[in-house]
């Protein structure tokens, strides 16, 4: 066992048995590995496009829906995490038509797959929806509410993660442009704010797991979480937005917020991970949706660097107990501000950072297929990286966990 990812990482005791309970003694079996149970993920909004078809419900031309199966299962050959897009600006454009049975498709798409899944945001000032503008205060807040209770429950078993409200920490402060909720966060303050959209998101869905989210990892951001800890607010992950666009963070920066946030003991998500592979946007460029290039490649010697920081960045976040999941937000290149930060280029071609993930993901953190023999009692012990695990043995399967949380878990076999 690797000391330094012990922790994720458990031994567990099978007992195989024939379908009428008669231990399966002295055998040979096969164990495999099939998922992590650590989350490696991307911003999944292709699968929107592809399972559930373009807004007006009709399909995808051939082209466009091989272009993107390509990509997705490329994609989710290395992942098994996917985000998908719940901007209530975009998702309800018109008050009362939620565009849910397009997310829905893709949602059961994953499912299908063994993608787990979140939703993405629930509650932002950023892409809201300008129709809450001609509400009052009291009445926004109502609406906002109601929206968390509407779809946390119609999502109630497809998506039970959510990032519950998003970039707090600017929320009331906002003066790029007028927005209904930034008005909201001002009257009611950050915690207060947080408490409701959380109490909501709870009430919808009592075993949700509930993400607060931001992009600000400083000391202000601590503070946050702290007083919503304070005051009751049932934050079950803590998230933290790391998009590099200037350049890589680096151990020291990394160490200093994993020590910040770890303080609080709650599970780490990194929720938004961007790594440049061209070159960096301008150190003066304080807000990062102000660079707008008509072109940002990616170059060779950026890809290199890019794979470089990437692992090392991962190699860290996955050595700290309370990291549970990493986000590489853009798949491939060309999305968010057009940067060149995915795993994948533009033409769906694998680079260097893809293969170096696969490496570790699939390589070095992935237990290797076993041949375990049982006892007399029918029992053998596996060891592994936790997550999802198959045991085959004359043609049957049976399916388990590996987390050590059990003494002894039976197969029928």
């Amino acid at each position: 066992m690797n000391k330094q990812y012990a922790h994720r990482q458990a031994k567990q005791r099978l007992r195989l048995v024939h379908a009428g309970g008669t231990p399966l003694a002295r055998v040979t079996a096969q164990a495999r590995q099939t998922q992590h149970k650590f989350l490696f993920g991307v911003g999944g909004f292709d699968a929107v496009e592809l399972a559930g078809g373009k807004p007006d419900g009709t399909p995808l031309d051939t082209e466009r829906a091989a272009i993107l199966h390509e990509r997705l299962d490329r994609i989710f050959a290395l992942c098994n995490y996917a985000t998908l897009p719940f901007y209530w600006g975009r998702y309800e454009a018109e008050e009362g038509k939620p565009d849910e049975r397009r997310v829905k498709a893709a949602a059961t798409w994953y499912a299908e797959r063994g993608i787990a899944t979140k939703g993405h945001p629930l509650c932002w000032h950023t892409v809201c929806a300008p129709w809450l503008m001609k509400y009052s205060n009291a009445e926004i807040l109502e609406k906002q509410l109601a929206r968390i209770q509407r779809d946390v429950s119609a999502f109630k078993g497809s998506i039970d993660r959510w990032d519950v409200i998003n970039e707090v920490v600017i929320m009331p402060i906002f003066d790029k442009y007028d927005n209904a909720i930034t008005r909201v966060c001002k009257e009611l303050g950050r915690v207060r704010m947080i408490k409701e959209v959380f109490t909501a998101a709870r009430q919808a869905n009592p075993a949700a797991t509930l993400v607060l989210n931001d992009f600000n990892t400083s000391d202000e951001y601590a503070i946050l979480v702290d007083g919503c800890l304070q005051a009751g607010v049932p934050i079950d992950v803590i998230g933290i937005q790391s998009h590099q666009h200037q350049g890589y963070w680096g151990l020291e920066k990394l160490h200093t917020v994993l020590e910040r946030f770890a303080q609080f003991g709650l599970p780490i998500h990194f929720t938004e991970n961007t790594i440049i592979s061209g070159d960096l946007m301008p150190a003066h460029i304080t807000d990062l949706n102000d660079w707008q290039v008509p072109a940002w490649p990616s170059t060779p010697e950026g890809e290199e660097r890019q794979a470089r920081e990437v692992v090392e960045m991962y190699e860290t976040l996955f050595a700290h107990p309370l990291v549970e999941a990493i986000t590489t937000w853009d798949a491939t290149d060309g999305k968010w501000l057009g940067a060149p930060s995915g795993l994948l280029r533009k033409d769906n071609s694998a680079k260097p950072v893809y293969d170096a993930l696969m490496a570790k993901i699939k390589g070095e953190w992935w237990t290797g297929e076993q041949s375990l023999a049982t006892d007399d009692n029918g029992e053998l012990e596996i060891e592994g990286f936790c997550g999802e695990y198959t045991v085959s043995l004359n043609n049957k399967t049976a399916a388990f966990t590996l987390d050590g949380k059990q003494p002894v878990v039976t197969l029928v076999l």
